[in-house]
């Protein structure tokens, strides 16, 4: 199946969705998830970490306020740039490189831990991204990753972009990656998970309108789609998102307190 679907421009289109925008103003909101899930890793100050497809670098920066050795890898350079202005900014140590996440420019076994925050789940083959974050993490070394579910508000929005831009045909949803039983059968026995947590991170805005502008606005591939729409369509699309906010939102005072599941995990390489 995987052998009829055109991996290679589906991430080229991914790239340029990513490239569109300005996604850390909404990636930046998102640092606690990093935080907490470095946490979760037991990072260790001189450890090796690689964040793979990293975006601005919330995991490297995690890592690195602990002293970790931290390299954030992705295929958007524009990203890595305002990563690295971050970095500087804050005077942590991070390297940034370019790199796709179904084939991490880093030899076998280089990493202590090897992290994503929402963001592997978004290469098109998964099975290789798996395969990849195995092959960079040493024997008895941890994967940690945060992964959007399906169901939770997240898998919603997807849902609710996919009735405007259906997905390539056979390609997976990326919150499966938020479920216990895809990486089960992504990683097999290659990896024993000893930490599934459910965790939800809630997305705060004035309104749901202001949700709605804030990721037609900087969120790459739904800025992207936004361009290609008419007047008329573009006006539709802004209310389909500022429902999904009303949707989920549990604030009673007109603002957005908008909780979205995501699954943590946290998992042992076997020599």
């Amino acid at each position: 199946m995987t052998g009829t679907i055109d991996f290679e421009t589906i991430k080229k289109n991914q790239r340029a969705g990513w490239e569109t925008g300005d996604y850390p103003r909404v990636g930046n909101t998102l640092q606690i998830i990093a935080e907490l899930l470095v946490e979760a890793a037991d990072v260790r100050a001189g450890q090796t970490v690689l964040d793979v497809a990293c975006g601005q670098g919330n995991a490297a920066m995690a890592a690195a306020r602990r002293f970790a050795e931290a390299t954030g890898v992705d295929y958007a350079t524009n990203l890595l740039e305002q990563g690295r202005d971050r970095a500087a900014a804050e005077h942590l140590d991070v390297t940034f490189q370019e790199g796709d996440a179904e084939a991490l420019p880093v030899p076998d076994q280089a990493f202590d831990l090897v992290v994503s925050t929402v963001g592997v789940m978004f290469a098109p083959n998964h099975q290789r991204a798996a395969d990849e974050l195995v092959r960079v993490t040493k024997p008895g070394g941890r994967i940690a990753l945060a992964c959007w579910t399906p169901t939770g508000m997240i898998g919603d929005l997807f849902k609710t972009v996919g009735k405007w831009a259906p997905p390539p045909a056979g390609v997976r949803p990326p919150t499966l990656w938020g479920t216990s039983e895809h990486l089960a059968s992504l990683f097999g026995d290659r990896v024993e998970w000893t930490a599934l947590t459910g965790r939800t991170y809630t997305f705060r805005y004035h309104s749901p309108a202001h949700f709605s502008e804030w990721f037609r606005q900087f969120y790459g591939p739904i800025t992207r789609l936004a361009g290609t729409l008419s007047d008329e369509d573009r006006e539709r699309f802004a209310i389909d998102l500022a429902e999904v906010a009303v949707r989920f939102n549990r604030a009673s005072d007109g603002t957005v307190a908008a909780p979205a599941d995501y699954l943590e995990s946290v998992g042992v390489v076997r020599g």
